[in-house]
């Protein structure tokens, strides 16, 4: 079964200080975040990447990370854009000044992801479990039923913090194994005694750091990309008009999906920590932590020799 890695890089244009985060180098030989994410991909058996991407980062994107990744891997590349609407709604689209939200760039992928797949940031690294793990789903063909059948990686939320602020999290609710809800949750921190704090009054009660987290990593058929396009011309009405600045979101598309009934979302659960730069001052300590799974063995110094 031919498999695909979907890549949300569509942001990339998001500056945090010095130059495109996503864009950093981590490795001795020009590696970025991305190129480890796909070489685990590659190696847990998916046959193809998937980049969407700005179309006037097009030039800058393949010079960084395309041009070198096609010498390994299937690649084709989608092009998100504010102005890819129904025709209903397109003098919406002139009005609105950002993107539609990862709902709407998973949708762009409509004519080239026919196959199952693994949608991830392209900003964040995941190990090499998840991959494994998600891809063994895939081609398992999941869990037939009337439902959509769907897979999350679920990490523990004291592996995806950061040491310099507040992040944002998909805390799930997980029951035997199939998730539940996903509640956005804002301000996650932690204090001096390894307690987790948060913005969320609710949340708050019953947080801790063993609880499971989205970092927007799913594994889904391709069934799922036209479950998006309704919901988008839905959402897209909801505005009533107004442009706005709501998003159309996967982990809110999903925890809607979830309770309609509609889908069943298996959450496969990783011991890898994540890494991330959400802030300037996590460029240095992420660029050391991929030093040290190469001196580890995880990875090869030139990562595609």
């Amino acid at each position: 079964m031919k498999t695909t890695l979907v890549i949300l890089a569509a942001g990339i244009g998001s500056r945090y200080g010095a130059g495109i985060k996503q864009l950093a180098q981590m490795g001795t030989y020009g590696e970025i975040i991305m190129d480890y994410s796909i070489y685990d991909a590659k190696e847990a058996g998916f046959d193809k990447v998937v980049f969407i991407i700005r179309k006037d980062l097009e030039k800058e994107f393949k010079r960084v990370i395309g041009n070198r990744i096609e010498k390994q891997i299937e690649v084709e590349y989608v092009y998100q854009e504010i102005s890819d609407v129904p025709e209903k709604y397109k003098t919406l689209a002139e009005e609105r000044k950002r993107p539609w939200g990862t709902g709407q760039a998973v949708l762009c992928c409509k004519d080239v992801v026919k196959e199952p797949f693994v949608v991830i940031n392209a900003d964040d690294y995941y190990g090499k479990e998840a991959f494994q793990k998600l891809h063994a789903f895939l081609v398992s063909g999941g869990h037939p039923g009337k439902e959509l059948s769907m897979a999350m990686a679920g990490f523990s939320l004291k592996n995806t913090l950061s040491e310099n602020g507040t992040v944002t999290r998909g805390v799930c609710v997980v029951d035997n194994g199939v998730l539940k809800r996903v509640i956005e949750t804002y301000g996650i921190h932690s204090d001096q005694n390894g307690t987790i704090l948060c913005d969320d009054e609710e949340v708050q009660k019953w947080i801790t750091p063993e609880e499971r987290v989205s970092m927007n990593m799913w594994a889904a058929s391709a069934e799922f990309i036209g479950y998006l396009e309704e919901g988008f011309a839905n959402f897209l009405e909801s505005l009533g008009g107004d442009a706005g600045k709501q998003e159309y979101l996967l982990p809110s598309i999903i925890d809607q999906q979830i309770q309609k009934g509609e889908a069943v979302v298996k959450v496969l659960d990783t011991g890898d920590k994540w890494f991330g730069i959400t802030y300037l001052e996590d460029k240095k300590p992420v660029q050391e932590a991929f030093g040290k799974l190469i001196e580890e063995g995880i990875y090869p110094e030139n990562l595609w020799g």
